[in-house]
């Protein structure tokens, strides 16, 4: 069975860190990059970063670039975001999923599959 589990989630002030764990199982993980998504309420799913498992080729949203690093440990099958310098505007609820390399570039949450449950990102102000 394919699995995602994220963690990691929590409440920080504003200027905080936190980092984010999605650990996979019951697939072949070097085959597949993973994505980090984002809801806020009442917003659309969209992608906050990726990376390809099995090169390390990354991509990031512009609205987190320079604030968030993507990383994997292929040992643990499992993927980290590392979210640092948080905004009030970086709360929602975080999902990690899988999908083939080729979808990295445009991080469309259509083109991702076997979504986990998510875990929740509050930043106070």
């Amino acid at each position: 069975e394919v699995q995602l589990v994220e963690s990691g989630g929590g409440l920080v002030q504003a200027g905080g860190s936190l980092r984010l764990s999605c650990a996979a199982s019951g697939f072949t993980f070097d085959d597949y990059a993973i994505g980090w998504f984002r809801q806020a309420p009442g917003k659309e799913r969209e992608g906050v970063s990726c990376i390809s498992s099995s090169d390390g080729s990354t991509n990031y949203a512009d609205s987190v670039k320079g604030r968030f690093t993507i990383s994997s440990d292929n040992a643990k099958n499992t993927v980290y975001l590392q979210m640092n310098s948080l905004k009030p505007e970086d709360t929602a609820v975080y999902y990690c999923a899988a999908a083939p390399d080729i979808f990295i570039a445009t991080m469309a949450p259509r083109d991702f599959g076997s979504w986990g449950q998510g875990t929740q990102v509050t930043v106070s102000s």
